[in-house]
């Protein structure tokens, strides 16, 4: 019997399936082996050594294992690829003893993939090893030493991290971007035009030229001056000054990378990072898409056949693109020897393939996203027809364009948002009438707050992290409560977020700086490459760290940070009150702590709502310890009134109950057996 070894049971069973008797395939259930977890681990003074533990609940899993590898002729380790799988790898040697095994990778689980990898087994990867152990050290490093120095600085609970202190950042300084930004006034005018007869045809213009002087964005800046340019314009007489036609072509979009599936599955199902990712995990080792974590674009040539005949086949030689496109990825630092996210095979469509809703619909997404990438370019007739307004001593030039689709393409299967103008036939020197004449008011607006889909973009775009660690990093700072998601779904810093952060910006700025983390990524992929030893890239960043902690342990005193002296006194033993900063935001505590541990909240709240079921105290809002908002009676616990939908000042025409206000704002009554809206 051989024994083959992989990380998931539902991995192990898929590949049982196409393997015969003579396999037998056994889950490790993920790493084996870690970092304690009550300390560092690590031998700072002896090159950093790692100090590795087989944690409690992995324990009754070695044993079988173990049983397993020695009656089996030969044991075959078949974790993922990457560097989390060649260390997994690398620990199930070691804890096995295993001298005589075999190593072998595939990109996907199908029969064909599996035997072509039996085939061509290779030793463990001790470069891709050395890459995920310095990663793990270092974020180590970083947790357990500046972890504690923010619990005595700032508040018990909080945790920095290499990545996700920098995914904090990035949030912060958008915010301050918005609250900087200063809106600039600025004027458009429109004409409402239509054709004579016989036929009429109405359209919009936009004002491009006035005389030789060129309408750019901020030309027009007030009211004042819109209304002058239209009164010049007074009786001119509107005629088409000329058409330009022509083909227009777009192009399919690559497949999707982890990247690029996180983004695309957040703007079109509304799934956040951490959840696509389980479910891809599912779908890889179901055995329904390739690996997940990918910051590749090449595809097997294959599947990139079965793909063209595919295409062929269901929708016409024409929707091929005729050739095998072949992307480059622009992602910095792109690594792993993967492919792209693609079905494993093009004929697994939604008809055939039997799995739960939600992976249902993100399957969906990959398999689009993967067919589309080799059809053929949508094409377009586009118009462009300038239109020519003439007065007496004045010219005025306006602008219309036009676009109909002449050839879906792609588009057939991945449709994407593109906005069909349709103009009605005109020609050259042709007399139009003027409907009306519209001046509009804008505003420039602040940078958007970011979304999922554009915090991952931007970690990306920065080389910040990789494919593997955007989910968890996001899911930590939410957790974290450093960064909120507001009722537009979008990332917003929480108060003890901008304190963390102006703390790190201003006394450990490599921790946050976005260049230096990209380049740390750099180093930890050339470890990967064996272009570089481990031990010295983290020595070269913790002898100045290190340095730079002591220091600020005496500088920073927690009063500048944290707490604030009030004339409040406390109402159990007599000493003043502090306000003091925690993880959900600020509070009252007794000086006298820990012989005293008094706490208030203190209200943000500006509702001015009675409770309504003590009538003493004031609905405020509050946080529960995972960071979400609810709305509290502030008597608490003396009164127990919550509510999670933010109250308003009215109540039920019908119960009396307070009516309240929803995420997607609609308004409705507090009482659930109440249907009043």
């Amino acid at each position: 019997m051989k024994l083959v070894i992989v990380e998931s049971p539902t991995k192990a069973k898929t590949i049982q399936r196409f393997l015969g008797s003579e396999y037998e395939v056994l889950s490790s259930y993920g790493h084996i082996r870690d970092l304690p977890k009550g300390d560092i681990g690590i031998d700072l003074e002896n090159d950093f050594k790692p100090r590795y533990v087989i944690p409690t609940k992995v324990r009754k899993n070695i044993k079988p294992l173990k049983d397993k590898a020695a009656e089996a002729s030969s044991v075959i380790i078949a974790t993922d690829e990457d560097r989390e799988g060649e260390a997994i790898a690398y620990h199930l040697k070691e804890i096995l003893s295993l001298d005589n095994y075999q190593r072998i990778v595939f990109h996907e689980i199908t029969k064909e993939a599996i035997e072509k990898s039996l085939k061509n087994p290779r030793k463990i990867d001790m470069a891709l090893v050395g890459a995920q152990q310095a990663r793990r050290i270092l974020d180590r490093i970083v947790g357990y030493k500046l972890s504690p120095f923010l619990w005595k600085k700032v508040s018990r609970g909080l945790s920095a991290g290499r990545v996700q202190s920098v995914a904090v950042k990035l949030v912060a300084e958008r915010e301050q971007e918005i609250a900087d930004f200063n809106p600039k006034e600025y004027w458009t005018i429109t004409a409402s035009l239509k054709k004579q007869k016989p036929v009429a045809g109405e359209f919009e213009a936009i004002l491009i030229k006035e005389d030789k002087k060129t309408i750019s964005k901020f030309s027009i800046q007030g009211k004042k001056e819109a209304e002058d340019i239209i009164k010049n314009l007074g009786n001119a007489k509107y005629k088409i000054a000329g058409l330009e036609k022509k083909e227009i072509k777009r192009n399919p979009l690559p497949p999707f990378t982890t990247s690029t599936l996180q983004q695309e599955a957040w703007k079109k199902l509304n799934f956040p990072a951490r959840f696509t990712m389980g479910l891809a995990q599912k779908l890889y080792e179901k055995g329904h898409i390739t690996y997940h974590r990918t910051d590749s674009l090449s595809v097997a040539d294959t599947a990139l056949t079965a793909t063209k005949n595919f295409i062929v086949k269901e929708y016409g030689r024409n929707y091929w693109a005729g050739f095998f496109k072949k992307y480059k990825t622009k992602a910095k630092g792109a690594q792993e020897a993967h492919e792209a996210i693609r079905p494993t095979s093009p004929e697994k469509t939604l008809k055939n393939i039997k799995i739960d809703k939600n992976q249902l619909k993100l399957y969906d997404l990959i398999w689009r996203r993967f067919i589309a990438s080799q059809m053929a370019q949508a094409i377009f007739d586009s118009t462009t027809v300038n239109i020519e307004a003439r007065n007496p001593d004045s010219i005025h030039l306006f602008r219309t364009s036009g676009r109909t689709l002449r050839f879906k393409g792609f588009l057939k299967i991945y449709p994407i948002k593109l906005e069909e103008n349709e103009l009605p036939a005109l020609e050259k020197d042709e007399l139009l009438e003027l409907l009306k004449l519209i001046p509009s008011q804008h505003f420039t607006q602040p940078p958007g707050r970011y979304s999922e889909a554009t915090l991952i973009k931007a970690l990306e775009e920065n080389g910040i992290g990789r494919p593997s660690t955007y989910a968890p990093v996001i899911s930590t700072i939410q957790a974290r409560n450093y960064i909120i998601k507001n009722e537009n779904r979008k990332f917003q810093p929480t108060e003890i977020g901008l304190v963390v952060n102006k703390l790190l910006v201003d006394h450990f700025p490599k921790i946050v700086d976005i260049k230096f983390t990209a380049e740390m990524e750099k180093d930890l992929d050339e470890i990967a490459q064996d272009k570089k030893e481990w031990v010295p890239v983290i020595k070269e960043f913790y002898k100045p760290f290190e340095k730079n902690l002591e220091k600020k342990y005496d500088e920073i005193s927690k009063q500048d940070i944290a707490e604030k002296k009030t004339d409040k006194k406390c109402p159990e033993c007599g000493s003043d009150m502090i306000d003091k900063l925690g993880r959900f935001g600020r509070f009252y505590a007794c000086s006298g702590f820990p012989k005293c541990k008094h706490t208030e909240s203190l209200s943000k709240s500006t509702l001015d709502i009675k409770c309504p079921k003590c009538d003493k105290g004031n609905v405020t809002e509050k946080r529960t310890k995972k960071g979400k908002i609810f709305y509290g009676c502030d008597r608490f616990p003396k009164c127990d009134f919550a509510l999670w939908d933010k109250p308003i000042k009215e109540t039920c025409k019908k119960c009396g109950a307070l009516m309240v206000e929803t995420v997607k704002g609609k308004i409705k009554c507090s009482d659930k057996n109440c249907k009043d809206e």
